[in-house]
């Protein structure tokens, strides 16, 4: 049926609003659009030429930044029958190379990307690299505008099935290879109506798309979700233009990461010369100051935003309310899409929210939460023995420990695999000591560590406003907090340290993930050694020892 499939409901736009804006590639001047019909056009095109040439079944990558020739390779890998295996533009060889060699992949599509030089040293023997309109390079290639040209008119033979896999979604790997997750167009489509259905939606929403179309969110709340509703999508040129390009689209649906709020968070900080003087200012003029901020970010007609993909601390919520923007947390994996998330009227900070729709969930006795719905994913590619691990008698593993409250709210209370155990035998849940240390006004990011410690050391990354501060003040505010967490944690948990860094944890240094998740391991690999000294001198000495690491005043 029409509505079962990506690609029929792309064909049906196509043909009921084909003049209507569908995508706009953001540039300094104007910018580069398409209507729906002219991208349809041009996909329809792109597949008629791959199924020619490769047949069907076969793996594909696409390797470029967010633009609107990524939905159209995407769409045209689809709608020829074939699987679409999309590349973060900052993965290191290594991963790229074992993604690559691990699907077997034929032919990669290449746009604009940070990591190509990597990349391109690790491309698998015969593979058949086609760039995206205005990209060139060195190693032989065909170019989308030519094949365009050659095969202008054409469509595809095949005709998508529901359960047609459409995709291989790879996790970002915070421990171990990064597993493949088998997308469908149901398990795509399922999610994003359920949401629909659950919170309605306007007509011909904006949508923004500026994280990376490798993830399955974006890919689901902007890609497909535009494609669901006939929506209009506006591609940020860049990083350093977010703001610029953010002001032009105006969302009506937005999703961030806790990080991405953060970022936010501190820049307008530092519009305002710090947060004292921004305060001064909400004490005057709270509303009018919400106001110019939001439309100064481009959020004011923002109907849905949505936090997601990391535990969120409370506090960081509370900062945004005092501006009028509501961040509403939910949850979802690549594996399970859709599933748990806030409302306005159903709604506890610090909790995901209840199941929508059809969603079922239970605690297993681990304290794992498991859940049923319609549109997960059938498993794990070419990973049985993984698969046969997420999914137990219909119920997909989430690998996250949960509990919920007296009225039903669920709360994230770590990863199964975060828990650790300190030298006394006894475990440890991260995530909430993180939370309550992420208080602190003074800490950007931080990661405890302690697997086999005397005691547990906490490392964090200053904000960029208290690293002008004096170590005094610093040092004060961190004990200050560290022991407010110690008298609240049983006793094998108290934190016997922290190590305070002003080098920011990024994708670059390989310490967050390329959906910014932070890698516990290379915390690890990082700071272990030290943290080690520091809970053996906090141990032996009975007090709590403070580290600076990186020039701070």
């Amino acid at each position: 049926m029409l509505n079962d499939t990506i690609t029929g409901l792309v064909s049906h736009w196509a043909k009921t609003c084909p003049d209507k804006l569908w995508l706009r590639d953001l540039r300094e001047a104007g910018s580069d659009d398409y209507t729906w019909s002219e991208a349809y056009a041009e996909i329809q095109a792109i597949a008629a030429m791959l199924e020619d040439r490769f047949g069907h079944g076969e793996r594909m990558g696409i390797l470029s930044r967010n633009r609107p020739h990524w939905f159209m390779a995407d769409l045209a890998v689809i709608a020829s029958g074939n699987i679409s295996v999309s590349l973060f533009t900052t993965l290191p060889a290594s991963t790229a190379e074992y993604i690559l060699d691990f699907t077997e992949t034929r032919v990669l599509f290449v746009g604009e990307t940070h990591n190509w030089e990597a990349v391109s040293k690790v491309l698998p023997d015969g593979v058949t690299l086609i760039t995206l309109p205005g990209v060139s390079l060195d190693h032989p290639h065909l170019r989308w505008e030519d094949l365009l040209a050659e095969w202008r008119g054409r469509a595809p033979a095949y005709e998508c099935a529901a359960d047609d896999t459409i995709a291989l979604v790879f996790t970002s790997g915070t421990t171990g290879l990064p597993k493949g997750v088998i997308q469908t167009h149901s398990s795509n489509l399922v999610p994003i109506r359920r949401f629909i259905q659950a919170f309605g939606i306007r007509d011909n929403p904006r949508y923004f798309s500026y994280l990376p179309l490798s993830h399955i969110a974006e890919r689901q709340i902007v890609e497909f979700s535009s494609v669901v509703v006939c929506g209009e999508v506006s591609f940020n040129e860049s990083l350093e233009t977010i703001l610029r390009d953010l002001q032009r689209t105006r969302p009506h649906m937005f999703f961030g990461p806790p990080r991405i709020w953060e970022q936010f968070q501190q820049a307008i900080i530092g519009k305002f010369g710090g947060q004292a003087e921004l305060d001064k200012a909400l004490e005057a003029d709270r509303e009018g100051i919400g106001r110019l901020v939001l439309d100064t970010m481009g959020l004011n007609e923002v109907e849905f935003c949505l936090v997601a993909a990391a535990p969120t601390p409370p506090a960081l919520i509370h900062w945004w309310e005092k501006f009028g923007l509501t961040l509403m947390e939910g949850f979802g994996q690549t594996e399970a899409m859709g599933l748990i998330v806030s409302s306005p009227d159903q709604r506890r900070i610090g909790s995901i929210g209840k199941p929508i729709g059809e969603v079922q969930y239970r605690i297993t006795e681990d304290g794992e939460l498991a859940v049923k719905a319609e549109g997960c994913t059938p498993g794990y590619y070419r990973m049985p023995d993984k698969t046969a691990e997420l999914i137990r008698d219909g119920w997909i593993h989430t690998g996250d420990k949960a509990r919920v409250d007296e009225d039903g709210f669920l709360y994230i209370t770590g990863r199964v695999k975060d828990y650790f155990k300190t030298i006394q035998g006894k475990y440890v849940a991260p995530p909430p000591i993180e939370g309550e240390f992420a208080k602190n006004p003074h800490a950007e990011q931080q990661c405890l560590l302690g697997r086999g410690y005397s005691k547990t050391v906490m490392v964090a990354v200053l904000t960029p406003e208290a690293r002008q501060r004096s170590r005094e003040e610093l040092e004060a505010s961190f004990l200050a907090t560290l022991e407010e967490i110690n008298a609240a944690v049983e006793r094998h948990a108290r934190i016997g340290g922290v190590i305070l860094s002003s080098e920011a944890w990024d994708i670059a240094n390989e310490v967050l993930t390329p959906t910014l998740k932070i890698r516990r391991d290379r915390v690890e690999e990082l700071f272990g050694d030290v943290a080690r000294e520091i809970a053996l001198q906090s141990a032996e000495q009975g007090k709590v020892v403070v580290h600076w690491h990186g020039q701070v005043n």
